[in-house]
């Protein structure tokens, strides 16, 4: 399943994005591609909707939300939030 997000930049992010899902039970694999903005996952259920809202939800927390979701001020925000988690992940990356 392949998810397009706002926000990735680099390896960061995704190094952040990859950390914080394969925390979520339920969540076998996850795969960035910075270059196209999404995030492929393998679920241990493809059908658990439950997984999925909470990988969404993780997303948009750590400020990469499914493309098209946030406008305005909120876009700004998730902007913002991206860039602290591309900073954690960079930092994990050393």
């Amino acid at each position: 399943m392949n998810l397009a997000v706002e926000n990735i930049k680099c390896g960061g992010c995704a190094s952040r994005i990859t950390s914080k899902l394969q925390e979520i039970e339920g969540v076998e694999k996850v795969e960035i591609h910075v270059e196209e903005g999404s995030v492929a996952l393998l679920l241990k259920d493809e059908c658990d909707d439950v997984v999925l809202d909470e990988v969404k939800g993780q997303l948009k927390v750590m400020g990469y939300p499914l493309a098209g979701t946030v406008h305005g001020l909120e876009s700004a925000g998730a902007k913002a939030k991206s860039f602290v988690s591309c900073a954690i992940g960079r930092m994990s990356d050393d």
